[in-house]
């Protein structure tokens, strides 16, 4: 049947955004090549970049790593690492808003990898915005550097990413393994595809995922992992955007996003086939309007429960959406008695961003400001669907005052081999829905911390080296609330490893939000953490008479010497 006039200008609008725009010649070398001399032509195409500063890269992601949409009339950064909401105030800079954020800089390939001696500043990598993402702390803790992989049993879950024991075959030999949600698994296999390609020479330390070779220089097991990854999570609005704006902070673009069908002609199904670029289809396929516009998720009248929530604290769940056929935005709003406290990410979504995905992900974010039960019913309305279609869900959630835990009580380690050593530690007899362990380990360029959730009142810990002296404290934590923290336990080192014995730690004085290191000589290692386990301050080496600011008034831990203390600030 014909399409109308107005059916086809809807259709051309909605697909004008998702045209990529790279240069013309940008890519011609790679025109009429095939399998590793395609890879080797688009390294050369895309490799020569502008080198940006490491500190300074915030100041560069608010151009490329922002939600489109304002929240709360603030720009807000786009992670791919949580739901949670981190904001830019108005007249703060990317650095500021990263600071005040406590937000962290993230290499999606762990620079741990190409580590040469005590170095991973040696190549353009360790900078490379294609390489990097602004990351939610705990989460970016939590990942470590760890190899990508589907998560069998999960040690961290905040409903994005996972971390824990990988699934049968994947993991590359790794006991852990970093999965992310759904929505951005394209994004990280694409990531992982433009390191395997500009960086095929670094010497990889660690060969989880990377082969020492320029072909194919991923393993087998990742290069399936990730050409699923990328066919199930297909190039979206968000990362052409930013392919744009990378190509303006740094100079280069990622074929792999131009080209949403390059991996498959390098490592994939297409590999037999020569990659002609007039053949490609530079952006996604977009979904013709060829129906009534139509929201088959969620069902008019469910209910979403957010569970439990300390007043004055939030707990986070998503809303799935799926829909076709949009013909304008669709409107989010929150109406009753206790709308102001659930608030949803954006208050409208693009049509074409629901026509084109699978599920759109909404987060909300529940926020009691009194207990009781509390509710509200969010709306999706417009998007084409005309009155008395709209779609309500009800939004639940009960709201608890802030709980009061008592410290657990650690007990030395266990089980004590080379390689690993159980930890334990008292139960409290307040309800908790977890323990967190705060293991210390005190390296020779520094003090490493890393934070593991615990449901029981144990848990092995694995990858111990005997050379290094580590120590463990743990806090109860329920409704995102920590206790204060346990005893603090150490795991000495090998008395015959040379220089364990010299660390001395220091000693500090607080005055109001500034930390003092006493003395006048040199002294170890320490770290500052939120009451969140969020790494404020990680110095492997010190002299008496730095002093460390805290960023805003709170609550603290300041851990040295395999001892714990709290900040009140």
């Amino acid at each position: 049947m014909k399409k109308s006039f107005l059916t086809l200008l809807i259709s051309l609008l909605a697909f004008a955004p998702l045209q990529a725009q790279y240069p013309d010649g940008y890519y011609d070398s790679m025109d009429g090549r095939q399998r590793e001399a395609l890879k080797s032509a688009a390294r050369n195409c895309v490799e020569s970049h502008r080198r940006l500063g490491y500190s300074d890269l915030p100041n560069y992601w608010v151009k490329s790593d922002i939600y489109p949409e304002l929240y709360d009339g603030l720009r807000r950064w786009w992670e791919m690492y949580s739901n949670n909401i981190y904001l830019i105030e108005d007249g703060q800079t990317g650095k500021q808003s990263f600071s005040f954020n406590k937000m962290q800089r993230e290499h999606a390939v762990p620079k741990s990898w190409w580590k040469k001696g005590n170095d991973v500043e040696y190549t353009p990598a360790y900078s490379d915005m294609w390489n990097l993402y602004p990351s939610d702390g705990p989460a970016n803790q939590a990942k470590l550097n760890y190899p990508l992989g589907p998560v069998k049993n999960a040690s961290f879950d905040n409903g994005i990413s996972k971390v824990g024991a990988p699934m049968g075959g994947f993991g590359g030999g790794s006991g852990s393994v970093f999965e992310p949600g759904d929505e951005y698994k394209g994004d990280f296999a694409r990531a992982f595809f433009y390191m395997a390609t500009v960086y095929d020479d670094l010497p990889w330390k660690y060969t989880y995922m990377f082969q020492q070779n320029e072909w194919p220089t991923l393993r087998t097991w990742a290069v399936d992992m990730l050409l699923d990854w990328a066919r199930r999570d297909p190039v979206s609005q968000k990362e052409i955007d930013r392919n744009n704006a990378v190509e303006e902070c740094q100079g280069n673009r990622n074929p792999f996003i131009d080209f949403p069908e390059l991996a498959e002609y390098i490592w994939g199904n297409r590999s037999a086939d020569v990659f002609y670029i007039d053949e490609q289809g530079s952006t996604p396929v977009i979904p013709p309007i060829d129906g009534d516009p139509e929201i088959m998720m969620p069902v008019d009248g469910e209910a979403l429960d957010f569970g439990e929530a300390a007043v004055g604290s939030s707990a986070h769940t998503v809303l799935q959406i799926q829909g076709k056929n949009l013909t304008a935005p669709l409107s989010i709003r929150v109406a009753g008695a206790d709308r102001a406290m659930f608030i949803p990410a954006v208050s409208s979504i693009p049509a074409s961003t629901i026509n084109t995905r699978e599920v759109y992900s909404l987060p909300i974010v529940f926020t009691p400001t009194s207990t009781g039960s509390k509710s509200a019913t969010v709306i999706l309305y417009d998007g084409g669907l005309g009155g008395g279609n709209n779609i309500t869900v009800t939004l639940k959630g009960e709201a608890l005052e802030v709980p009061r835990l008592t410290a657990p009580v650690a007990y030395d380690a266990t089980d004590i081999t080379t390689e690993a050593y159980t930890a334990s530690w008292s139960a409290v007899p307040e309800i908790v829905d977890f323990y967190v362990l705060n293991r210390v380990r005190y390296l020779d360029d520094g003090a490493t911390g890393s934070l593991m959730e615990c449901d029981g009142t144990s848990v092995r810990i694995e990858g111990r080296d005997p050379g290094v002296m580590e120590s463990y404290t743990v806090y109860a934590s329920r409704l995102g609330y920590l206790s204060e923290a346990s005893n603090s336990v150490t795991v000495a080192a090998d008395s015959s490893v040379k220089g364990v014995g010299d660390i001395v730690a220091p000693e500090f004085e607080v005055c109001g939000g500034e930390v003092r290191v006493l003395g006048d000589s040199d002294a170890g290692a320490f770290m500052i953490t939120d009451i969140y386990g969020r790494v404020i301050v990680n110095v492997g080496k010190c002299r008496g008479g730095d002093t460390y600011s805290l960023p805003s008034k709170g609550i603290y831990i300041l851990v040295s010497g395999g001892r714990s203390r709290k900040i009140i600030f």
